[in-house]
C-alpha cells in the first residue's frame, strides 16, 4: 500500500486536494469515485519526491528545524510501545506541512509493505540524510529502535541549536549593513544634491570635500543601476566560480589560515564531525563507515578531505586519533580527547565532551565577535554621515568667501 497526493473536484465542482492511501492510482481513483469527487490527478509521493530530486527546486528536503520535531516524536511515540506504522501515521496528521505529511505517508506505506524503517527513509533521501538512514538502520538491527531514535532526536535538535545561534547571531550585523547601506545611499541620492546644490551657482570654489560629495552623488544618480547589475554580476561569478572543487578547496583552504575566521571555521566543522561521529558510533554503525558519514557533514573541502584519509589509515590498522592528527586541521584538543576515549574504551563519551566544548567555544567566538563588530559599524557608520554632514556645512561656513 502506497501513499498517493490526489486533485479532484466534488459534486459543487470545487476543486479538492489530499493525501490518501492505496495500491495502485486505479484503486485509488475507484475510493475517490465512491466518495463521489471525480479525480483529476493521482500521483503516487514516491514518486513525485524522485521527480523532484532530479530537477532543480528551491527547497529538496525537509528543513532542519521540521526533521528535529518529527524525530523526537518519532522516538516519544516509539518509547511509548506505538507499532512503528501508527506512530508515522500519527507523526503525518500532527505536522502542518503538506510536504512533510506526504513524505511521512510515503514512509509509512513502505513500511506496512514489509521494508524496513531505514529503507522507507532511504526512497527520499534528500529529506532524510545519509546519516539519519544509517543510525536507524543500525537501531533496527540491534533490535534498539526506540533509544536510538532518541539519541538521534538529541542529535537533530542539538544541530539545529547550533545553527540558530549562528543564524541569530548573523540577523543583527547583516540588517544593520544593509540598512546603513540603504540610508547613505538615499542620503547621496536625494538629500545632498537639493541642499549642495544651492552652492554650486556661488563664483567662489567650493570645498574639496563638498565636490568629492557632489561628484559621488551624481555619479550614483547617474550609474546607480550599472553598479546594481555590477555587484549582482560579481556576486554571481564568486557563487559560480566557488561550484566548482579546485577554487572552493583553495577558497576553504584559505579561509583555514585566517586567524579569525579560521578559527571559527575549525571549530563548527569540528562541533559538526564529533557529534555526528557520536550518534553513529554509539549506535552501532561500524567505525569506518561512521567516519565515512561523519566526513559528510563537514564543510570545509580540506578537513573533509582530512578525515576520508584518516578513514583509509584506520581501515589499515591505525588509531583514529593519529590518523585524524596526521592532517593538523583538527583542534589538539579534540585529538587528545579522543585518544583518551580510545585508550579507555569510552570513545562515544569523549565525541560528545568534544563536541559540547566546541560548540562553547563557538559560541564564546560569536558572541566576542559581534561584541566586537556591533559598535564597530554604528561607529563607521556615524563617520560616513557626519562626513556628509560636514560636506553640506563647509560652504555655509565659507558663505562670507564664496558671496565675495
Amino acid at each position: 500500500m502506497g501513499a498517493f497526493e490526489f486533485v479532484a473536484i466534488d459534486q459543487a465542482g470545487k476543486e479538492s486536494k489530499g493525501l490518501i492511501e492505496g495500491d495502485t492510482p486505479k484503486q485509488v481513483r475507484q475510493i475517490l469515485r465512491d466518495r463521489h469527487l471525480l479525480p483529476v490527478q493521482v500521483t503516487e509521493v514516491a514518486q513525485k519526491e524522485a521527480r523532484r530530486q532530479s530537477t532543480f527546486s528551491l527547497r529538496r528536503g525537509i528543513s532542519t528545524a521540521d526533521l528535529a520535531i518529527l524525530t523526537r516524536q518519532l522516538a516519544s511515540l516509539s518509547e511509548a510501545g506505538l507499532p512503528l506504522e501508527e506512530a508515522l501515521l500519527a507523526v503525518a496528521q500532527q505536522n502542518e506541512q503538506p510536504r512533510t505529511k506526504s513524505i511521512l505517508l510515503g514512509v509509512r506505506s513502505r513500511v506496512m509493505e514489509g521494508h524496513t524503517l531505514a529503507d522507507g527513509f532511504g526512497e527520499f533521501p534528500q529529506a532524510f540524510p545519509e546519516l539519519y538512514r544509517a543510525t536507524v538502520a543500525a537501531g533496527e538491527q540491534s533490535g534498539h529502535l526506540d533509544i536510538v531514535l532518541d539519541r538521534l532526536a538529541d542529535y537533530t535538535e542539538a544541530r539545529q541549536e547550533l545553527r540558530q545561534r549562528i543564524t541569530n547571531a548573523m540577523v543583527y550585523p547583516i540588517v544593520l549593513v544593509i540598512m546603513s547601506v540603504a540610508i547613505i545611499s538615499f542620503m547621496l541620492a536625494t538629500v545632498v544634491p537639493r541642499i549642495v546644490g544651492v552652492f554650486e551657482n556661488a563664483s567662489g570654489e567650493l570645498p574639496a570635500l563638498t565636490r568629492g560629495m557632489i561628484a559621488t552623488s551624481d555619479f550614483l544618480r547617474d550609474h546607480w543601476l550599472a553598479l546594481v547589475v555590477a555587484a549582482g554580476s560579481i556576486i554571481y561569478g564568486l557563487w559560480w566560480l566557488l561550484q566548482k572543487t579546485g577554487p572552493r578547496q583553495k577558497y576553504h583552504r584559505f579561509l583555514l589560515a585566517m586567524p579569525i575566521a579560521g578559527k571559527l571555521t575549525r571549530g563548527i566543522n569540528t562541533a559538526r564531525f564529533t557529534r555526528t561521529f557520536s550518534i553513529l558510533a554509539g549506535s552501532g554503525v561500524p567505525i569506518l563507515e561512521a567516519l565515512k558519514i561523519a566526513a559528510e557533514v563537514i564543510e570545509n573541502l580540506p578537513m573533509r578531505d582530512a578525515v576520508i584519509e584518516a578513514t583509509l589509515r584506520v581501515r589499515e590498522g591505525a588509531a583514529i586519533s593519529k590518523s585524524l592528527a596526521a592532517s593538523k586541521l583538527f583542534p589538539p584538543m579534540m585529538i587528545h580527547l579522543i585518544a583518551s576515549g580510545e585508550t579507555g574504551g569510552k570513545l562515544e563519551e569523549m565525541l560528545t565532551r568534544t563536541a559540547n566544548y566546541q560548540e562553547r567555544e563557538v559560541d564564546g567566538l560569536i558572541a566576542t565577535l559581534l561584541g566586537i563588530l556591533q559598535p564597530l559599524l554604528i561607529v563607521l557608520m556615524g563617520a560616513i554621515v557626519m562626513t556628509i554632514v560636514l560636506a553640506i556645512l563647509l560652504p555655509i561656513f565659507e558663505m562670507n568667501n564664496l558671496i565675495r
